[in-house]
């Protein structure tokens, strides 16, 4: 574990590192209960002091630890931070993508359903299937972050239909798609991975809605397409909570007068840091929805 601004520096060595050399890397906010350090949700709050974050690497082989301590050395003199409970622990030899979808039972949220191929016979007929598989990019509906913007996104279409939205942060691309299926207008999908734009734009066309979703590689909103469009009725983003409140001033600029955003991504602790940026911009709570830790958020421009 490593403090968050340091968190980008030790990912990035690890990653162009030629011996050992990892599969992937992924560098993800601690939670409560994901690390040894982080076990309850008091200990929670002492990890958001401190904006500590997990990097986690995977190797073809079981790695030397004196060579991924020398490593490590570089972004540790370079950001002056130390990586903290460095443990190497072995993977037993499974078929890792049939048990990941062993686990993935379908999800219905609102009038969504989620599924992987796996469980294409399951779909019911009264509602807008969704076909998503796990893969390298956020969003398979079975975190409580997505699930909970299908549903507002379903009470949204049961009230007004929004006629021109915007998915940040899209990862595979569901809630974009959720949207290009349930309004069957246009839907502008970015995302701060070039990795994930692909996946979206495949899941796209997988779901029928390709010539619906356009998927963008931006940060924020600094894409031309992003631009082009605003503004917009409509605002999804389901990232995390500290890059919220940054593009709390661009949501407040892009946001329809009288539109509707919907945030995600955030724990319950966080709440409330959000929720005061978003007020700033001039940006009011409509409702909430928590589930477990989480809770995902409406708001009214």
């Amino acid at each position: 574990m490593v403090p968050y601004e340091a968190a980008e520096a030790f990912s990035e060595a690890l990653e162009a590192a030629f011996a050992p050399e990892a599969l992937a890397v992924s560098t993800v906010e601690a939670e409560p209960g994901s690390s040894p350090l982080v076990k309850t949700a008091s200990d929670w709050n002492e990890v958001e002091a401190h904006g500590r974050w997990r990097v986690e690497c995977l190797y073809a082989e079981e790695p030397d630890e004196a060579a991924l301590r020398a490593l490590l050395a570089a972004p540790e003199n370079a950001t002056g931070a130390k990586a903290e409970d460095l443990h190497i622990e072995p993977l037993p030899d499974a078929d890792w993508v049939a048990k990941s979808l062993e686990g993935l039972a379908p999800v219905r949220a609102g009038r969504f359903f989620v599924y992987g191929r796996h469980d294409a016979d399951k779909v019911p007929a009264a509602c807008i299937p969704i076909e998503v598989e796990a893969n390298q990019a956020f969003g398979t509906g079975h975190h409580a972050t997505t699930a909970g913007c299908l549903e507002y996104i379903s009470e949204l279409i049961d009230e007004r239909p929004p006629v021109n939205a915007l998915d940040i942060g899209t990862g595979t691309g569901l809630l974009a798609i959720a949207l290009a299926k349930a309004t069957r207008r246009a839907v502008l999908a970015s995302d701060i991975d070039p990795v994930a734009v692909e996946v979206a734009r495949a899941n796209a066309r997988a779901n029928g809605v390709g010539p619906w979703v356009t998927a963008v590689t931006a940060a924020g909103f600094d894409h031309p397409a992003l631009a082009a469009r605003t503004p917009y009725d409509l605002i999804v983003a389901n990232i995390l909570a500290r890059p919220l409140v940054r593009l709390a001033p661009a949501f407040g600029r892009h946001l329809a007068a009288g539109g509707t955003l919907i945030l995600s991504g955030l724990l319950g602790t966080q709440e409330n840091m959000v929720t005061s940026a978003m007020t700033m911009q001039g940006l009011r709570l409509v409702s909430r929805k928590p589930k477990g830790d989480w809770v995902t958020l409406r708001l009214r421009g």
